[in-house]
């Protein structure tokens, strides 16, 4: 199978596309109502609920699913099973946009915005959220250097800025050169870098509701947490790879690259059985097992995160004739990377209960939008740029039956 990338040679507004667009827009506008009218406006957060979609699903979620990125690095790069380097740029490009909107969804989500730089000048090392912030901001830099690369090999010898800018050509060119002779030398750094500050914030993101012993239902809360987090996350790192590696390929016509991703997710067999054996055994130690039948939405959320996001889809990946599927390979894909989804919701909003307010949170109409419009520009941001730069494999047609 041949590695070589190249840009999308295909059309960019599609009907789909321009509904990214749309939702992209009315994103927008929520936004702008965020800022100028305040939180209050657009969202139903209050004091006893400062958090809710925005954490669960724009930062938590977004900082699990973009797991894919250092995971298959890990594999590629420091293993050195360089057969998976097909799905390398593509799993870059999708943590990378990922991580870009968990600081967007930050900027909306914290009250006072604009001093969101302060953690970088005033220091609080005995604060779980102070590592986690530091960890999410350098590691995101880490993967716009381990994306840089990419963008040095389109544009490398292929400067030509219009008009007057174009007295600008040759530096432009000359650091892209220098670029691109530095950067393979001390890349491995980087990598390093990205896998060690992956596992870290990962787990210190489930650390944040240790200190919440009152306010998590007993289900979810657990001296496990910190584990439990960086377990799912490694474990939905390559189910997020295929579930990326085929709306893509469907999406563009290209070829399914079935080869590398049915023996990527026999890795995952084993990284979501661990995920699966910590989950159980922790509710079996602690007892908490006594809850299950309690039939409150708590309880049913969390039958639904463990049974349909964990179980079902590890026994359907024991099955060679699912992992051969591209069809049932992405259905199984999908439940881990909801079950995922869910797990975080669950952790941050739905087993969140203050003992101050019982009040049941539902998010706003305005908070939906800004998700909505976020997620919906990742996609837009990645179509795009796929149809620029090298990240995807040379285009193949596949054969129609």
């Amino acid at each position: 199978m041949s590695h070589a990338a190249a840009p999308v040679n295909t059309k960019f507004w599609t009907p789909g596309v321009v509904v990214l667009a749309v939702l992209m827009a009315a994103g927008a506008l929520a936004i702008v109502a965020r800022f100028t009218g305040g939180i209050g406006y657009v969202s139903n957060l209050s004091t006893a609920r400062p958090w809710g979609l925005w954490i669960g699903v724009d930062v938590a979620s977004g900082v699990a699913l973009a797991a894919g990125g250092f995971t298959t690095a890990f594999l590629a790069h420091i293993i050195g099973r360089h057969y998976y380097e097909a799905v390398v740029r593509p799993a870059l490009l999708t943590a990378m946009l990922g991580y870009t909107f968990v600081v967007l969804g930050l900027l909306v989500d914290i009250g006072r915005s604009w001093a969101i730089w302060k953690p970088m000048l005033y220091w609080n090392p005995t604060s779980v959220l102070f590592e986690v912030a530091m960890c999410v901001m350098f590691y995101l830099n880490v993967l716009y250097l381990e994306f840089l690369p990419i963008v040095v090999a389109r544009f490398k010898g292929r400067v030509a800025l219009p008009g007057p800018l174009a007295v600008l050509n040759a530096p432009v060119d000359g650091l892209l050169r220098l670029a691109d002779a530095v950067l393979p030398k001390i890349m491995w750094i980087f990598i390093i870098a990205g896998v060690v500050l992956s596992c870290m914030h990962q787990s210190s993101l489930g650390s944040l509701m240790l200190i919440a012993p009152t306010k998590l239902h007993p289900l979810w809360y657990t001296p496990l947490l910190p584990l439990l987090f960086l377990t799912s996350a490694i474990a939905v790192g390559y189910p997020m790879v295929v579930f990326e590696a085929t709306l893509a390929t469907t999406s563009l016509g290209l070829d399914s690259e079935m080869e590398v991703l049915t023996p990527l997710t026999r890795i995952t067999i084993f990284l979501l059985g661990t995920y699966l054996a910590l989950k159980i055994g922790d509710m079996v130690v602690r007892g908490t097992y006594v809850y299950l039948l309690d039939g409150t939405a708590q309880t049913n959320a969390f039958i639904v995160e463990v049974l349909l996001g964990v179980i079902v889809p590890w026994l359907m990946l024991l099955s060679p004739t699912v992992r051969q599927s591209r069809r049932a390979l992405f259905i199984a894909c999908c439940l881990i990377v909801g079950g995922v989804l869910v797990n975080r919701i669950n952790v941050f909003v739905v087993g969140y209960r203050p003992p101050i307010s019982e009040a049941n949170y539902f998010p706003a109409i305005g908070e939906i939008l800004v998700t909505v419009g976020l997620i919906a520009t990742l996609m837009f941001i990645y179509r795009f740029l796929v149809t620029v730069l090298p990240v995807l494999n040379q285009p193949k047609q596949e054969v129609s039956a």
